[in-house]
């Protein structure tokens, strides 16, 4: 907790945050631990990011909220694994096989563009200090479109640029695969390679962490 020096310093701080999001924690239990462990009631996020994948989260502090449309908005990159011959009906490895599944990576012309993906009616979520990830029924979802400005593979990896809207799961589920890791490596022009890992932010102090806050003339300029 920090003291009220430290409370005074981080209340006339204003920025973002890029932080490394550890696979299988919740994005939520990222924002509130740094808002509990800083005593920050102005603290938000640019976005989500599910469970199961590590990498970059952005998050806001005082007055960037202001910006949490701009942050909302951009282009997302992302690097990950497929497993071939498993089709699952969560559209990762953590759901139940379902019949449809490809056993080599489909032709990429048809998943580059404007694409329409369905995300998958049942979510893998892993609860709280759980140790194991569950299945969750969401719902029918509607198709939506989205675009990919890149698409490629080498082996069962791949590397993926697209708008915001994009579920990585749901293309993956599309192409007859299932999702086995996924790894999201910038937001904009924040990129994980300059991202403060979640467990380093845990050992911060107060000064130490105003220390990785991108101010807003250099973040949105």
């Amino acid at each position: 907790m920090a003291n009220l020096v430290q409370l005074g310093i981080l209340e006339r701080t204003h920025g973002f945050i890029a932080v490394d999001k550890p696979a299988g924690i919740p994005f939520s239990t990222v924002v509130k631990t740094v808002r509990r462990k800083f005593n920050l009631p102005k603290l938000g996020h640019g976005g989500s990011i599910e469970t199961m994948a590590s990498g970059l989260m952005v998050l806001l502090l005082n007055d960037a909220n202001r910006y949490v449309d701009n942050i909302m908005a951009a282009d997302r990159s992302y690097e990950g694994t497929v497993r071939l011959g498993l089709k699952t009906d969560t559209g990762d490895i953590f759901g139940r096989p379902v019949e449809g599944a490809a056993s080599a990576v489909p032709p990429l012309a048809d998943f580059k563009g404007d694409v329409f993906i369905t995300e998958p009616r049942y979510a893998s979520v892993r609860r709280e200090g759980a140790a194991q990830y569950e299945v969750a029924d969401t719902g029918e979802h509607s198709p939506f479109m989205t675009h990919v400005y890149r698409l490629e593979f080498t082996g069962t990896s791949f590397t993926l640029s697209s708008t915001r809207n994009m579920i990585v799961r749901a293309l993956v589920d599309g192409m007859g695969l299932a999702l086995e890791t996924l790894r999201r490596t910038k937001v904009g022009r924040f990129d994980v390679a300059s991202a403060v890992p979640f467990e380093k932010i845990l050992e911060f102090d107060a000064g130490e962490f105003v220390s990785c806050v991108t101010g807003l003339r250099d973040a949105l300029l």
